[in-house]
């Protein structure tokens, strides 16, 4: 990349205040939106709540706490709070793996698999909205720019 084509790229970016609050502007109208339909939909669930209740129904009888861990990039402590407040509404249960006395098994319970048959529809109706009046192109070049972003920051040490 050139140097001129750099420092105008770099420019922009000051003009935008930052690549970073951009961002988060972006994931908190993604937020608003999944909320305004956990509201519309009478379900108090919090984004964090409806992401691992998610992946506990994707990886079905193979979910595990240590697994939802790694698939979130989140510490044990905070997974295990939101596991906690999960339990405490009834929607997954937190029992041992049969053999394997160190892994929690996650399971959903039959009031988590209704929550998920009612709001999954309309989360799958929200990703479909994420990538309206977007080609495929477009979107594979945004998937690979945010992918070298965050190896930027990565590697920034």
């Amino acid at each position: 990349m050139n140097q001129n084509f750099r420092l105008k790229l770099l420019n922009q970016i000051d003009e935008i205040q930052g690549i970073g609050l951009h961002l988060d502007l972006v994931l908190r109208k993604v937020q608003e939106a999944y909320l305004r339909k956990f509201e519309q939909l009478h379900v108090e669930m919090t984004i964090e709540q409806w992401v691992i209740l998610h992946q506990v129904h994707e990886l079905a009888d193979n979910a595990s706490q240590r697994e939802i861990v790694q698939l979130n990039f989140r510490n044990r402590a905070t997974i295990s709070r939101v596991i906690g407040g999960l339990e405490r509404k009834g929607w997954l249960t937190k029992t041992r793996f049969d053999g394997d006395q160190k892994r929690f098994k996650l399971e959903l319970t039959p009031k988590g698999k209704t929550l998920i048959d009612l709001v999954l529809p309309h989360a799958v109706a929200l990703r479909k909205q994420t990538v309206k009046n977007l080609d495929l192109m477009e979107f594979d070049t945004f998937l690979k720019v945010l992918d070298q972003i965050g190896a930027n920051y990565e590697a920034y040490r």
